[in-house]
C-alpha cells in the first residue's frame, strides 16, 4: 500500500530525482534518491526525471526592492500626538499599578524578614514563599524600569 501511494505521489508531483528501492539485512525497504549501496535497485517510476547537474555558476542575486515608503498610510501629526497621548496614559497607569505592587511586595517581604504564616510550620515553605517574594520583587522592579523607559520613548 505504501509503494502504490509513494508511487501515484511521484508520479503525480513529477519527482526530480531517479528513484532506488534499498532493502537492509532485516528486510526493511527504503526509498531513497541516492543509491546506498549494491542492496539497491533502480525503480522505473513514470514521471521520474534525473537531477539536474550541479551549476558551474552561482544562481542571480534577484535584485533589492526597496521597501516604498509611500505604500503606508501617512498619518498626520495632530492623530499621531493623540495616539502619542493615549498610548503614554495607557503606560502611565500600568506604570501606577506595577508601583502599588511592588510596594505592597516590599511591605509583605519586610527587609527579606516576612512573617511566618500559620500554613508554613515547615521552614522550607516558608524558605520558598521568601524566595517567590524575593524573585516578584525583582520582576516588579523590571517592569517598572522598562515601563518608565517606555514612557521616555514616546515623542
Amino acid at each position: 500500500m505504501k509503494k502504490r501511494i509513494l508511487v501515484l505521489a511521484l508520479a503525480a508531483g513529477s519527482a526530480q530525482a531517479q528513484i532506488y528501492r534499498c532493502v537492509d539485512a532485516n528486510g526493511h525497504k527504503e526509498y531513497t534518491d541516492s543509491r546506498k549501496g549494491s542492496h539497491c535497485v533502480l525503480l522505473d517510476v513514470p514521471g521520474a526525471i534525473a537531477a539536474p547537474a550541479a551549476r558551474s555558476a552561482p544562481p542571480k542575486a534577484r535584485p533589492q526592492v526597496p521597501a516604498a515608503a509611500s505604500q503606508f498610510p501617512r498619518i498626520d501629526n495632530a492623530e499621531q500626538k493623540a495616539r502619542d497621548a493615549d498610548r503614554r496614559a495607557i503606560l502611565t497607569e500600568e506604570l501606577n499599578a506595577e508601583m502599588k505592587k511592588l510596594a505592597e511586595l516590599k511591605v509583605e517581604f519586610n527587609n527579606g524578614e516576612p512573617e511566618r504564616r500559620g500554613d508554613e510550620r515547615n521552614y522550607a515553605k516558608y524558605q520558598e514563599r521568601v524566595a517567590t517574594l524575593r524573585d516578584s520583587i525583582s520582576r516588579s522592579e523590571k517592569n517598572v524600569e522598562a515601563l518608565r523607559r517606555e514612557i521616555a520613548n514616546i515623542r
